[in-house]
């Protein structure tokens, strides 16, 4: 963002006391679950993107059978690390998991019941491309148990479409957004802006096009040039950084006009609607991952866990066959854990309640009084209605502020 829109900061007025960390994090309950699982194909790799996607190469298929055997057996390998617990989402991402038929889709959900107590309530997201969307499709995921889609539209513009390589255009977007709400009551759409050669104007079309069909989230990002992307190697004109954060001011408003909460960074729901896969990341909640690639999350009382599968879709493959699906495990230092609580739940434009930060971490809030009263004094921070959360400067400056946070 541009110099022109930085508000100066004023030092901490000095140091708070805070109480020194224990040797061990212990928590008195494991927070919610939530269940993430990567589909890692896609038709065509966008420029931009650095998720774990890959495109079959011509005239190969994409090894779905055995992907789904293999991620049933990683889901039943991990067991042992979430016995017991409920799980309250479903989340298939990817990749394109839309290129997945409906019987492999079928087989995955009921596994999935089968094998974890599933709540009777649960949000059961599937991402899906316009450029692969087939309403009959759409209708049998429906009856497989999704019951929210997620639509990577990014514009209805042709001419951006094609600028940012995505393989459908307009005309495509409509029709996959008319026929996933002919089938689903909860559709999220993706947009982006700051593309190359993108107007103010063209950003609010976009979102002016994306109300129009009465959808209850939107997720606006602003495109970033991510390395070891085509578009980080040759990089196309994109707005500037005063035109890119009036578009971001531009759609935080209309959509405000329109009864959108921007509860999240880069998202925006009307009332009740937002994504609970979501949130429970935003809160520090725990997710299994499962699946090429896919990190997770555990608590126990020992501690909190990161892990991420095997990445590639053939080593992660040959790893399943020799039941070996963990490529890196580790527990979180105890010093890592308010950075990693509050570069979550500072995302969330409310915030969050001061007891969350004890029951997410095992650690009292006073082990970063020090911290918190620094934020609040640059005005990153702030309390009210017994919630602390990211100011309007705050937001603007995450990076900023969740820096107050980092321990050497």
């Amino acid at each position: 963002m541009s110099t022109r829109r930085i508000i100066p900061l004023t030092p901490a007025a000095g140091p708070a006391r805070a109480l020194p960390l224990p040797e061990r994090a212990r928590l008195d309950a494991p927070p919610p679950l939530s269940l993430y699982v990567h589909y890692p194909w896609c038709v065509r790799k966008c420029p931009y993107c650095d998720f774990n996607s890959h495109a079959p190469r011509e005239g190969t298929a994409i090894p779905e059978a055995a992907w789904l055997d293999a991620v049933i057996a990683d889901l039943q390998a991990a067991l042992p690390q979430v016995w017991g617990r409920r799980v309250l989402s479903v989340f298939i991402g990817g990749g394109t998991p839309s290129l997945m038929s409906a019987p492999t889709l079928d087989r995955l959900l009921t596994a999935i019941r089968m094998l974890l107590p599933l709540d009777p309530l649960a949000e059961i997201t599937l991402e899906a491309n316009p450029g692969t969307v087939e309403a009959g499709r759409f209708r049998d995921y429906r009856a497989a148990g999704v019951n929210r889609l997620s639509l990577g539209i990014q514009s209805f513009d042709d001419a951006m479409l094609a600028k940012i390589g995505r393989i459908h255009g307009g005309v495509e977007a409509r029709r996959a957004i008319e026929a996933a709400t002919t089938h689903f009551e909860r559709v999220n759409l993706d947009l982006m802006y700051a593309l190359p050669g993108q107007t103010l104007a063209m950003a609010l079309a976009d979102v002016d096009t994306a109300l129009g069909f009465g959808v209850q989230h939107l997720s606006c990002y602003h495109l970033t040039l991510e390395p070891n992307t085509p578009f980080a190697h040759d990089p196309p004109p994109l707005p500037d950084d005063d035109i890119a954060a009036d578009m971001q001011e531009a759609i935080e408003a209309r959509l405000a006009e329109a009864g959108f909460e921007n509860y999240e960074t880069s998202a925006f729901a009307r009332p009740h609607e937002q994504s609970r896969h979501n949130l429970n990341y935003w809160t520090f909640g725990d997710y299994l991952g499962v699946g090429p690639g896919a990190h997770g999350k555990l608590s126990s009382h020992e501690g909190i866990v990161r892990e991420m599968r095997h990445k590639h879709p053939a080593r992660y493959l040959e790893a399943a066959a020799r039941g070996d699906f963990v490529q890196e495990r580790r527990e979180v230092a105890v010093a890592e854990l308010p950075f990693e609580f509050m570069m979550n739940a500072l995302r969330l434009s409310a915030g969050f309640a001061p007891a969350l930060f004890l029951a997410r971490t095992g650690l009292p809030l006073e082990v970063i009084a020090t911290e918190l009263a620094e934020a609040r004094t640059r005005g990153l921070l702030a309390t009210a209605d017994g919630l602390i959360r990211p100011t309007l400067q705050g937001r603007r400056f995450l990076n900023e502020l969740l820096q107050t946070f980092l321990r050497d």
